[in-house]
């Protein structure tokens, strides 16, 4: 799977990244050791089979925001999808700059205030991180990204023009509308939803586990919250969201009965 207009990265930005550590390396099964990047704590998250998934790094001093999931969607070149995303409406939030050994980035809120980056990755090798979900996905890569926002059908729009996506089935949810898919060419990159009441808008990503109640149950030994689930989804598997104890939201998807 190339990177144009698939989600390249995953960051955790935490109010304690050594607790979060501890707490994920034990739920995901990531390998999580010290970046490269001289005076900045930021940590790098690994799955087993050593493909680099995102990053962990203590929320900046004067954030206010919750700790929070983010997601990189990759692009040709920032500095002009950035000027196209500001003129369909959205906020920058920290300009184009090069980081070495990882490429170039920017951040931007969408025209309805949900994070997002923007990166083009250094070199030739296409990130590793996104595995569509499926037979050949494999534990501690993310497998399905989530928006929730209050005007969905903008919301699909928005990002369609400015990655290509194309919006193509949908799940019905009863009163909450529907879970509307997403498609980068022929890959099943994630859903858009009307926001539910009581959760925030943003982006979630679910990340591969081989047994979906086992980790359940140690996010709850692990000090965080089962929000919902695990519910089955198309394909035998089932997802969980939940949150970690520092109030992050993410998701878990997998099977029943693997061994973990």
């Amino acid at each position: 799977m190339g990177t144009l207009g698939n989600p390249v990265w995953f960051e955790l930005v935490t109010s304690d990244p050594d607790a979060a550590q501890r707490f994920y390396a034990d739920v995901v099964g990531w390998t999580i050791a010290p970046g490269e990047m001289p005076g900045m704590d930021y940590r790098i998250l690994s799955a087993r089979d050593g493909d680099r998934v995102g990053g962990l790094m203590p929320r900046p001093a004067g954030m206010e925001a919750a700790p929070v999931w983010l997601v990189y969607i990759g692009c040709d070149d920032v500095d002009r999808t950035v000027a196209a995303a500001q003129a369909k409406g959205a906020a920058l939030q920290l300009p184009p700059m090069d980081v070495p050994g990882a490429g170039r980035l920017a951040m931007l809120a969408d025209p309805q205030g949900n994070p997002f980056y923007v990166m083009h990755g250094e070199g030739t090798i296409d990130s590793r991180a996104f595995e569509q979900h499926g037979n050949s996905a494999r534990p501690g890569h993310a497998v399905w990204t989530e928006l929730s926002t209050p005007d969905q059908d903008a919301g699909i729009a928005f990002y369609a023009d400015l990655f290509g996506w194309r919006q193509d089935g949908a799940m019905p949810m009863g009163p909450l509308g529907e879970y509307k898919f997403l498609y980068n060419g022929d890959a099943m990159v994630g859903a858009a939803m009307r926001t539910t009441p009581g959760a925030p808008n943003g982006w979630q990503s679910y990340f591969l586990v081989p047994d979906i109640d086992a980790a359940v149950g140690r996010v709850a030994a692990g000090g965080g919250t089962l929000i919902q689930g695990p519910d089955e989804i198309p394909g035998g598997a089932f997802s969980a969201v939940l949150a970690d104890p520092q109030g992050a939201r993410f998701g878990l998807v997998g099977t029943r009965g693997a061994a973990a």
